[in-house]
């Protein structure tokens, strides 16, 4: 074993973290015979030549030697070693061969391709070991096959054959996965695979038209897309959870499904017998998950009842005899771990069924299982952030997981309900019962970190309800009250009111040093949110004493309050004047600060002769952030603003698309006529959804015409607001990423869009 590993000259080849010379010990440490060290050996591996999942020269240099130490029969724990491989080997290139020699990220995915060819011309390895007694390896081997051999009608007919015979649940499933893989991968085999898929869910199969925006191919494919469409995370790696695979148990182990004592374990289950076309709920689950990944539309209409129903017959099943309750799971048996992988994929494949997906979330949350109910309150967040619905029974249900003993749940559900802002309001009684019974849940502490609002709380101030009042007062009479609590009164707005003369208190107290944008920010939006005109004597004091540290950030955040209150605050209009001179004058000062200065001024004072010379400038500025702040504040003027919309006009033609938007509304505004801006609104409408919010809010204005909104004057614009309410998935939904605001900003730009449409039509 490792011939030739002495002859690479390792220390001039280099990983994540520099030289590789580190490298021939850690191949080595995979062949131990000590656990400990072969498992040190393996993430050494992940941590360094496989980085994040990347790929090194001295990657491309161990390939053999992973090849070798996977067929080594004597080698343990070779499953680690076949899925090293695998994630080594199985990166998707997709567009990355057509990057330019000269482009920095040619190299890596050079490195990509060569991995891909080197361990693809070693896959062999892996048919041998697809019957291997270690079950760590035949768990592995499936996705490798799929992944890398070049022989994919080989592969699955290989894994078809050792289903048969195959008597581990979990190994089972990974060739059902598989053979999804397979699907998705190449398109001459997708029909096949799906029939197969179908046979194992013991259901029939309808050809129907393909759901509109489906991938199409040739005939026999039913539109299968064959590219991979859920690759697992690049260098992901952890241990198994201690009810997981491998555990006592854990599928295969003596209580796990698969063993003596387990579903599927017993002589008797009619998947055993090669003959039979009835199989174990788990396995028929498995196949709706992965018809439901490379072939949604063949799904039946009623696939959520099916599917409820093998979840149901999964809970049913023997129950896992160990001593006591699994951890943090009071009282409650979790016979079947693996169930929450495959609903995942099946939510992924239901896609834009969001009737079908909420029945089912709506059963997982019944579930006596509290693992299978954390899963579920998870996959409801990614349902509400994704698609637009009707969610209120699901919202209710989350409420009442707030009850549950186990504190992750109960944490889970407040973190979920305080996303939906006014769309948790089913379960606002739920999170009040929960900030009554329980103070404990009204603060988190961080280590070495200020105190922050419990999440229940802030999710019942969110929801809008004014049962959060008298709980954030209670706070504010702390002396270590939690730091964010001010932003948490956006949705009470003047409900909250009776909170400003704490808020007034605090802001009085700070300390007017470098910690003041931290401290003083959450105060100032709190005050903004009530309207606490009252408070202006302190705003001030914030405004003339902050220090340069950070100075130009407090300001700002000084400013939008003092827009907040509008002319009550006349008293700043002195303070307000002298900042707009001092940015005028000095070079330190960006252009946007003096934009947003501009807009303050005229928000308090409302004299157009004061800010329009500074604002016109800023119009003309090389920063977009100053062009932009100045659009802005001049359609906030309307008419008062007419002399600029020369300026307003030559920014239709800016390079940059947001600023060509800014201008576009600013300019409807000042002028009172929708072009020449509205065709580039409509444009940007559709190649950026993030600018519907503020087109659709110059939409629903009223013109000044007897209260009908300017979308009756704008060609168009009705089929459009028509078009972005029938959409099911929401405007900002981005794959891979969210934002905690994503959802209340997508209902706003309905609500947005219905009130234009509604006030269009005055007598419906």
């Amino acid at each position: 074993m490792f011939g030739g590993m002495d002859e690479v000259d390792w220390a001039a080849l280099e990983h994540a973290y520099g030289p590789a010379d580190d490298v021939p010990q850690m191949l080595r440490g995979l062949a131990s015979e000590d656990a400990a060290e072969r498992e040190a050996a393996l993430d050494g591996m992940y941590g360094t030549v496989h980085h994040q999942g990347d790929v090194y020269d001295a990657t491309l240099a161990c390939i053999p030697f992973l090849v070798e130490l996977a067929a080594d029969p004597a080698v343990q724990d070779r499953g680690g070693i076949v899925e090293l491989l695998t994630s080594i080997g199985g990166i998707d290139l997709d567009g990355d061969d057509e990057l330019d020699p000269d482009d920095e990220e040619f190299e890596y995915a050079a490195n990509y391709a060569m991995a891909a060819s080197a361990v693809t011309a070693g896959a062999d390895v892996f048919l041998a070991l697809i019957d291997c007694d270690d079950r760590g390896v035949r768990l592995a081997v499936p996705l490798a096959l799929a992944t890398l051999h070049n022989e994919p009608e080989l592969v699955l007919g290989l894994l078809r054959e050792r289903l048969k015979i195959e008597q581990d649940p979990e190994v089972r499933f990974a060739c059902v996965e598989a053979a999804g893989r397979i699907a998705l991968r190449h398109r001459s085999l997708a029909s096949e695979v799906v029939e197969w898929l179908i046979e194992l869910a013991r259901m029939p199969y309808e050809p129907g038209p393909p759901p509109e925006g489906a991938a199409s191919g040739p005939p026999g494919t039913h539109g299968v897309d064959p590219r991979p469409q859920d690759p697992a995370p690049r260098g992901h790696r952890g241990p198994a959870p201690p009810d997981g695979p491998g555990g006592p148990d854990g599928p295969g182990g003596p209580g796990g499904p698969g063993g003596p004592g387990g579903p599927g374990g017993s002589a008797a289950t009619a998947q055993e017998c090669p003959g039979s076309r009835s199989y174990d709920a788990g396995l028929r689950l498995s196949a709706l998950a992965q018809l439901a990944r490379c072939s949604p539309q063949a799904l039946p209409v009623d696939v959520v009842p099916e599917v409820i129903g093998l979840l149901r017959e999964l809970r049913a099943g023997p129950v896992s005899t160990r001593p006591g309750p699994p951890p943090g799971c009071p009282g409650a048996a979790r016979p079947t771990p693996w169930t929450g992988d495959l609903l995942r994929t099946l939510h992924s494949g239901l896609g834009d069924r969001v009737a079908d997906r909420t029945a089912l979330l709506a059963d997982q949350l019944c579930s006596p299982d509290c693992g299978q109910r954390i899963d579920a309150v998870r996959m409801s967040s990614g349902l509400l952030r994704t698609w637009r619905g009707e969610y209120g029974e699901l919202v209710a249900l989350i409420g009442e997981q707030l009850a549950d003993p186990e504190p992750r749940l109960a944490d889970a559900a407040a973190v979920a309900l305080g996303e939906l802002f006014g769309l948790a309001a089913p379960a606002a009684d739920a999170l009040a019962d929960l900030v009554t019974a329980e103070p404990g849940c009204w603060v988190r502490e961080w280590a070495g970190g200020p105190r922050m609002l419990g999440n229940p709380v802030a999710a019942l101030a969110r929801t809008g309800d004014v049962r959060a009042v008298p709980v954030l007062a209670r706070l504010l009479e702390l002396p270590d009250a939690p730091q964010d609590l001010g932003y948490a009164l956006d949705r009470l707005g003047t409900a909250a009111a009776p909170l400003a003369p704490a808020l007034r208190g605090r802001l009085a107290r700070i300390e007017l040093d470098d910690r003041l944008y931290d401290v003083a920010g959450p105060l100032l939006s709190g005050l903004s949110a009530v309207r606490a005109v009252e408070a202006l004597p302190e705003v001030l004091r914030v405004l003339r004493g902050a220090p340069e540290y950070r100075r130009e950030w407090v300001v700002e955040l000084v400013l939008r309050t003092l827009t907040a209150f509008g002319p009550a605050a006349r008293a700043a209009i002195p303070d307000l004047r002298g900042l707009l001179a001092g940015a005028a004058r000095s070079g330190s000062l960006s252009g946007a600060f003096g934009a947003r200065t501009a807009a303050a001024l005229w928000a308090v004072e409302g004299d157009a002769g004061a800010v329009l010379p500074a604002l016109r400038t800023a119009l003309a500025a090389l920063d977009s952030g100053a062009r932009r702040s100045a659009a802005s504040a001049l359609g906030t003027m309307g008419p008062a603003a007419v002399e600029a919309a020369p300026e307003l006009r030559l920014l239709l033609r800016s390079s940059d698309p947001w600023t060509r938007v800014d201008a576009a509304l600013a300019l409807w505004r000042v002028t009172g006529a929708a072009d020449p801006g509205w065709p580039l609104l409509m444009a940007a409408w559709e190649t950026l959804p993030f600018t519907r919010a503020p087109v659709a809010e110059r939409l629903a204005e009223p013109s000044g015409d007897g209260g009908r909104p300017v979308a009756a004057y704008a060609e168009g614009a009705e089929r459009t607001l028509c078009a972005e309410l029938s959409r099911v998935r929401r405007h900002n939904a981005i794959d891979g990423g969210y934002g905690s605001h994503d959802i209340v900003r997508d209902e706003r730009l309905l609500a947005l869009c219905r009130r234009a449409l509604t006030r269009e039509r005055p007598n419906t």
